[in-house]
């Protein structure tokens, strides 16, 4: 079965951190380039961070310095490493690849 599957949301206070897991099945993994998007209430979906297949990562303005993609291509994961939250960071994130969605993950900060 073609999937990606998120893990790792929850309610964190500002200022703490998270780590967001996708585990991917059905797709060669490693030939695929990976995405972490998010919606928040009433916004548009946004690109929160990619990594290529190569290993090379590109991160949303509002994210750079704060979160980290990593790719573990032996367990078909993707991570992604948030820090320093804020409150603006609340949204549900998810995992894709080209038209391929997660369910998405909860993501909740507060004051």
């Amino acid at each position: 079965q073609v999937q990606l599957v998120e893990s790792g949301g929850g309610l964190v206070q500002a200022g703490g951190s998270l780590r967001l897991s996708c585990v991917a099945s059905g797709i060669i993994f490693g030939l695929y380039d990976m995405n972490w998007y998010r919606q928040a209430p009433g916004k548009q979906r946004e690109l929160v961070a990619s990594i290529t297949s190569g290993r090379s990562t590109d991160y949303g303005e509002s994210v750079k310095g704060r979160f980290t993609i990593s790719r573990d291509n032996a367990k078909r994961t993707v991570s992604l490493q948030m820090d320093s939250l804020k409150l603006e960071d609340t949204a549900v994130y998810y995992c894709n690849t080209r038209l391929l969605w997660g369910q998405g993950t909860q993501v909740t900060v507060s004051s």
